[in-house]
């Protein structure tokens, strides 16, 4: 009588056991597809946005380059004017890439996998 109890125990426990793991496994599955979801649509805003802003960028530096082509009287120099802002803007970002790129791109990813 005694081992009847004990193997009705044993099989109890084992299939405790395989719903403890069963619903862990649920947990991480579903754990897992929330932070690749967060973390593609923050891609694909971020993306979006990006594009957006190059258009502006695009369209803004033409005019610029010709309103300085205009006042200089020659487009060649108006274009390597705005050429020339954005190798200053290239360097100024190169010196503080840390503190604007990867510190707000770290962050924002921790937040996404270790907030839940």
């Amino acid at each position: 009588m005694a081992f009847e109890d004990l193997k009705e125990n044993t099989d109890n426990m084992q299939d405790q056991a395989k719903a403890y793991l069963d619903s862990q496994l649920a947990y991480y599955k579903l754990w897992g597809f929330k932070v690749a979801m967060k973390s593609t649509t923050l891609i694909f805003k971020f993306t979006l946005i990006l594009l957006c802003f190059s258009m502006v960028l695009i369209f803004g530096s033409f005019a610029a380059a010709y309103a300085f082509g205009a006042l200089f009287e020659s487009n060649a120099l108006g274009f390597l004017t705005v050429g020339g802002i954005y190798l200053l803007f290239t360097i100024l970002l190169f010196f503080v890439k840390d503190k604007m790129v990867e510190g707000p791109i770290l962050e924002k990813f921790s937040e996404i996998f270790f907030n839940d």
